[in-house]
């Protein structure tokens, strides 16, 4: 058993590290090589392709009662999610996105107060005040810090972790119901149909021509590894460590982002990217990290699990 739990958390890690160098790896070859609209497409429909193809090892039917959450889903944590995501990378910085995802946690908590009916604690509020602070101070500053910084991209950024947040929130009864990867299969299925008239035209516009080996590599990880693999990897860890323990795993993203960021900056000379780290931006960062600390943290003896 504990060699399971090293490996789920080798794979929390592992989808983690993918996420936070998708960042900036997906911001490279928009939108000059393909636009957001098409990326999404190109994304989601790889995406299907491969959960549908590894779906075929798990024979489920899902109810007709079921369809109509299975398309919200659809709308939400993929078209919507993933639209809002990665037209606000277009605009912004890979840091300001990636620390504004660390806000997801808080904005789950608030739907789950509202639709599941959740309590909020003392120490819960003082989080969402706390996070919500950063956030605003964050996406606020967008326009001011100079760099690949910006307001809009930021508040794209910042919806589109409330569209996730509503999504996980949405999805939870049909992932207690159904295996997860019949759930994502259908998930993404649905959400194509939401996504393809908004990247059609992008897609039949782009020049494929053009790519070089560095774009297909680039759009090659974002399909297998950013959406394919890391969602497996989270699945695989769910079986053996708690969703809290998991959603923690989403403070190495801006760490990650951090990094290669600066790697891109002071190592390789992408001076675009030097303005986007500063204070500012660490001390709205730790004020979410705080507020998503005070919403986790639970009392008495769970609090040692």
């Amino acid at each position: 058993m504990k060699n399971n739990t090293l490996k789920a958390h080798l794979a929390l890690l592992g989808a983690n590290v993918i996420y936070g160098a998708n960042y900036l790896i997906a911001k490279g070859v928009m939108p000059n090589k393909i636009g957001p609209s098409a990326f999404i497409f190109v994304r989601v429909l790889g995406a299907i392709f491969l959960f549908w193809l590894l779906k075929t090892t798990v024979k489920e039917n899902i109810e007709k009662k079921d369809y109509p959450r299975l398309l919200l889903c659809g709308l939400l944590g993929v078209a919507t999610n993933q639209l809002l995501f990665f037209h606000g990378l277009n605009l912004t910085s890979p840091i300001d996105a990636s620390i504004i995802i660390t806000s997801i946690p808080v904005i789950v908590l608030i739907f789950s107060a509202i639709i599941l009916k959740e309590k909020i604690t003392s120490n819960k509020i003082l989080g969402l005040i706390i996070g919500g602070i950063g956030a605003v101070i964050l996406i606020s500053y967008g326009n001011k810090s100079g760099g690949t910084s910006s307001i809009l991209g930021n508040l794209f950024i910042f919806l589109n972790a409330c569209s996730y947040g509503l999504y996980l929130v949405i999805v939870k009864p049909l992932m207690k119901k159904y295996n997860s990867l019949t759930v994502i299969s259908w998930v993404f299925l649905f959400g194509f149909l939401f996504v393809f008239p908004f990247g059609i035209n992008d897609v039949l516009a782009t020049d494929f021509a053009s790519w070089s080996i560095n774009t297909y590599l680039a759009v090659g990880f974002v399909v297998v590894f950013t959406t394919f693999l890391a969602y497996l990897f989270n699945i695989y860890a769910l079986n053996y460590v708690s969703p809290s323990v998991n959603g923690s795993y989403v403070y190495l993203q801006p760490a990650v982002s951090f990094i290669m960021v600066s790697i891109y900056a002071y190592v390789l000379n992408h001076k675009e990217y030097a303005q986007d780290i500063n204070l500012v931006k660490v001390l709205s960062c730790l004020l979410i990290f705080c507020g998503v600390y005070l919403i986790s943290i639970k009392k008495g003896k769970k609090a040692l699990n």
